[in-house]
């Protein structure tokens, strides 16, 4: 029976491994084993940073929509609670683009919301 050699194979893994840890610091781009340690933690890092990036894009729409109501003489609370009961289907993300970039427009949602 003739013998598995494995070496071109593990030869392949450790390179496509460390091709994923390029520009680590110091052995944890060189070493197969800090590599690996070092790519499975990014891989986590990143997965809980694409969760992360969400809620702080909502707050920071929040915030944004704050001041600009605020400078309407206006609560945020009271701005959203307006908002459903008036039943204007904006989001967040589209209110503070308003807010920020068209304030003409936003200042006329504003009114049907205090009217």
């Amino acid at each position: 029976m003739a013998r598995i050699k494995r070496g071109v194979t593990s030869h392949h893994k450790h390179k496509k491994l460390l091709n994923l840890a390029k520009g680590y610091i110091g052995s944890r781009s060189k070493l197969v084993r800090r590599a690996k340690e070092s790519v499975l933690h990014a891989g986590a890092y990143a997965f809980a940073g694409r969760k992360q990036k969400k809620r702080d894009m909502r707050s920071l729409w929040i915030i944004q929509l704050g001041n600009a109501v605020r400078a309407e003489g206006l609560s945020y609370s009271k701005f959203i609670s307006g908002l459903k009961i008036k039943n204007i289907n904006l989001d967040r993300k589209m209110l503070a683009e308003l807010a920020v970039n068209h304030p003409e427009d936003f200042k006329k949602i504003v009114s049907q919301v205090t009217s």
